[in-house]
């Protein structure tokens, strides 16, 4: 990949490649409305669905040509990959006929590589010109910054500022977009999804909401979520639920708890286990700092935590198992944070989860990669907020993210094991970001997606 990108083409592919970019942590922001205009007129719109066919083509084609392997060179060997996903949500048109897209490939040992594609030609003969291996493991090799003349260059990571590590201090304001698709739906079916609320941290506004169905609002007594009720028929089928909330977001540091801090957050949770292997796990990270403050010894488990386990989504992660976190030392920011508050707990630090989304930081608008929690811990009389799959992937800014929650986010909901009534026939419900919906009681999984436009500057 050239350092970079050559300035004639730049206006032509300015606005595309930032939006692309962004999803693998790509540097800058749109600062000028007349590129936008200039690409909207000169670079007709191929079909994000025929950039994600042409990019899956190029990698069946590679596969089969190499006994079952996708090829990709580093600087010291050549890598057997295989594809795990595309980035539906940052596939972007450059320009005339030239594309962006990135793509997660895990290889044979599971380490998941997060690459770069830049690809040319028309749909269905489509050609990969450029290839960039940007992250190992959730870990980038480097993030992109908009200089002076415009173009566009890569920035080793350990060079970036926070704002292009995902970091917006103080406070960010942005509209936030929570959009479903429901599947066919044969039966009689019920559907739950989180309402943001405003709290001291964030203020909400509800801009609008579209569902269908006969709607409902419930809370829950443990954690006083707010949580669409939905009750469907066949005749939903294919509906879609929007949802756009005004966000004003105020970066969180440690904050004064109410008191006392209720024995829940001491307490095992059906997928977050206290006590046994996790005492004797949380006893040995601790060492000689047994004797020291909470707030110490939750630093040690931090530190553990992060130096220990590897963000990869691969194999059966996400579901906040500690269990799953303990045995494999991998996830996405489910098995962090979950792992995390089992060991915490284990040690008599009480700490809690929450989720949402993390909006991107180098951009204005966009696609969201879906979801994002976080935990707290409570020691010294306040509630510490801890961001440790953040802390794993950006080194330089693991000290940021114990005790720091940067604006750039929303909460959805808080807490485990959620009981509602009426409630999902699977059980309490795990954490509530993503819609949960039951068809006849059997789980479905309706299509869903984030997006935002930040407030303009």
């Amino acid at each position: 990949m050239k350092n970079y990108l050559d300035r004639t083409n730049f206006c032509l592919i300015a606005f595309g490649l930032l939006l692309g970019l962004s999803g693998c942590d790509s540097g800058g922001r749109v600062e000028e409305k007349k590129i936008v205009e200039h690409v909207a007129k000169l670079a007709p719109k191929v079909a994000i669905s025929e950039i994600e066919a042409g990019i899956k083509a190029f990698i069946d084609k590679e596969t089969a040509l190499n006994d079952g392997y996708f090829l990709v060179k580093d600087a010291e060997k050549t890598l057997r990959l295989k594809l795990v996903r595309v980035h539906t949500e940052y596939l972007s048109n450059l320009g005339p006929s030239r594309y962006f897209a990135c793509v997660d490939l895990a290889d044979e040992k599971g380490d998941v590589y997060d690459v770069d594609f830049f690809l040319e030609g028309e749909p269905g003969a489509m050609k990969v010109t450029e290839t960039s291996l940007h992250k190992l493991n959730g870990k980038p090799f480097y993030t992109w910054k908009q200089v002076v003349d415009k173009t566009w260059r890569k920035i080793p990571v350990e060079k970036a500022t926070s704002d292009l590590l995902g970091v917006v201090e103080v406070e960010d304001e942005f509209e936030f977009y929570y959009q479903s698709e429901l599947p066919e739906i044969t039966e009689s079916a019920k559907m739950w999804i989180p309402i943001a609320k405003t709290d001291t941290y964030q203020t909400v506004e509800l801009i609008s909401m579209k569902a269908p169905g006969k709607q409902r609002i419930l809370a829950d007594k443990d954690f006083n979520n707010n949580i669409l009720y939905l009750e469907l028929g066949p005749e939903h089928s294919g509906q879609n639920l929007e949802i756009i909330y005004k966000v004003n977001r105020k970066e969180k540091g440690p904050y004064d708890a109410q008191m006392p801090v209720h024995e829940r957050y001491l307490s095992s949770n059906l997928l977050m286990p206290v006590g046994g292997r996790f005492l004797e796990i949380a006893n040995e990270a601790i060492g000689e700092k047994r004797n020291e403050s909470k707030l110490m010894q939750a630093r040690a488990l931090y530190d553990y935590i992060i130096d220990n386990m590897r963000y990869m989504k691969f194999g059966k992660y996400g579901s906040g198992d500690s269990d799953f976190a303990c045995d494999s030392k991998t996830g996405n920011c489910t098995e962090f944070h979950s792992y995390f508050i089992s060991l915490a707990r284990s040690v008599d630090i009480p700490a809690r989860f929450s989720i949402g989304a993390s909006v991107p930081s180098d951009r204005n608008d966009g696609g969201i990669d879906g979801y994002h929690c976080w935990a707290e811990f409570y020691a010294e009389g306040k509630w510490w907020p801890v961001d440790i799959s953040e802390g794993n992937k950006y080194t330089a800014l693991a000290t940021y993210y114990f005790g720091r929650h940067p604006a750039n986010r929303i909460e959805l909901s808080q807490g485990r094991d959620i009981v509602v009534q009426p409630g999902p026939a699977s059980g309490p419900i795990n954490f509530l970001a993503m819609p949960i919906l039951e068809i006849g009681g059997k789980t479905a999984y309706p299509k869903t997606k984030f997006s935002f436009t930040r407030k303009a500057e």
